[in-house]
């Protein structure tokens, strides 16, 4: 199923509001972590590839990427990133565990208000864009497609 051809109105829209969260200001690498560890959470193939090759053609560190999963136990993660992890988590799990007060003051401790509402409209731009892929069943390309 293609949604872009199918809702080429509603498909613009989501590209254009993916657009604004990249003008938006939020951190690069902050929105690498985001979109990345969304994607994982809801299993999409298609925008764990993708993100990761942005994230490696912007210079982030394939180590570091690769450990994205396990962000809590791994000593490459500052507290900015912690942070952007957790909320990213709490937001995209939102119907299964809310979002916790110590969550909630974890990142009100390290990022500003209008921070915090960037991050949260990344997060969920990527949860519509896994929702998108994995729903219309969009898989990521092969080796040289890559």
């Amino acid at each position: 199923m293609n949604i872009a051809q199918l809702t080429p109105e509603l498909y613009r829209a989501v590209a254009a509001l993916d657009t604004a969260v990249k003008k938006s200001g939020v951190d690069n690498r902050l929105l690498h972590l985001v979109k990345l560890r969304a994607s994982q959470i809801n299993g999409c193939a298609f925008c764990v590839n993708l993100h990761v090759k942005e994230a490696l053609d912007d210079g982030l560190d394939a180590q570091m990427l690769h450990l994205v999963a396990v962000w809590r136990e791994s000593p490459f993660f500052d507290s900015r990133d912690r942070a952007a992890l957790e909320w990213t988590e709490s937001v995209t799990l939102v119907a299964q565990s809310g979002i916790p007060d110590n969550v909630f003051e974890m990142v009100r401790g390290v990022f500003s208000e209008t921070e915090i509402a960037q991050l949260t409209i990344a997060i969920g731009t990527i949860n519509i864009w896994n929702r998108i892929a994995v729903s219309s069943r969009l898989q990521h390309p092969l080796g040289e497609e890559n």
